[in-house]
C-alpha cells in the first residue's frame, strides 16, 4: 500500500479581470475560490462567495450581487448585450452549474442547481427555482412561490418547511466558508447517515 501524501493547497485564488476599462469591485470579505472568474463590470458585496469555477461575467452590461450570497460551483452569471443587467439581491443561493443572464434575482431566493433565469425574468424575493427548471424571458413571479418545469411555471407557493429550507441556503454556504478559512474546528467526517 502507498503511502497517502497530504497536499496543502491555497484555496482562494479565484481571478479577477477589468475588461473595456472596468474592473470588478469586490468586498474584502468575499470568498472566491480557486478557478472562479470575475470579469468586467460587476460588484460583490460584504459576505459573498463565488465557488469553484463560476464565472461572473459583466462584460457588455453590469452584474450586481448583493450581501452573503452564494455563487456555488460551476454556475454562469452574464447579461445580456448591452440591454439587461444581471442583479442578484441579498442571501441568495445559486446552486451548482445555474445560469443567470440578464435578470434580477429577489432577496433570499435560491436558484436550483442547473437552473436556466433568461433575459428580464424576475425572480421573487423568497422563491425557490427547482433544479433544472428553466425560466424563459420576461418571466416575473411573485415572492415565495415555487417554480418548476421546462418552460419554468408557479407551481404553488411555498410550504413553510421550503421556506426554511431557502432561507438556510444561504447560512450554510456562510458556514462553509469559515470552514474552509478554518475558522472552525475541525470535526472528524463519518459515513453520514446514508451509508448506514
Amino acid at each position: 500500500m502507498q503511502d497517502i501524501i497530504a497536499v496543502e493547497s491555497e484555496v482562494e485564488t479565484g481571478k479577477l479581470y477589468a475588461f473595456d476599462g472596468k474592473s470588478p469591485v469586490v468586498h474584502s470579505s468575499v470568498f472566491l475560490a480557486a478557478g472562479a472568474r470575475v470579469i468586467g463590470d460587476v460588484e460583490i458585496a460584504e459576505g459573498c462567495s463565488v465557488w469553484f469555477n463560476a464565472v461572473v461575467r459583466g462584460d457588455v452590461e453590469r452584474v450586481r450581487i448583493g450581501r452573503y450570497t452564494n455563487i456555488q460551483d460551476n454556475a454562469v452569471i452574464h447579461v445580456t448585450h448591452f440591454a439587461n443587467p444581471t442583479e442578484i439581491g441579498e442571501r441568495v443561493t445559486v446552486g451548482h452549474a445555474a445560469v443567470l443572464h440578464g435578470c434580477t434575482i429577489k432577496d433570499g431566493a435560491l436558484i436550483g442547481m442547473n437552473a436556466v433565469v433568461l433575459d428580464r425574468a424576475v425572480i421573487g424575493a423568497g422563491s425557490l427555482v427547482a433544479a433544472g427548471a428553466m425560466v424563459r424571458p420576461g418571466t416575473k413571479t411573485p415572492e415565495g412561490v415555487l417554480i418548476a418545469g421546462v418552460p419554468a411555471k408557479i407551481v404553488r407557493e411555498l410550504t413553510d418547511d421550503e421556506r426554511k429550507m431557502v432561507a438556510e441556503g444561504a447560512e450554510n454556504y456562510m458556514l462553509y466558508v469559515k470552514h474552509y478559512r478554518s475558522e472552525l474546528p475541525q470535526r472528524p467526517w463519518d459515513l453520514g447517515t446514508f451509508a448506514t
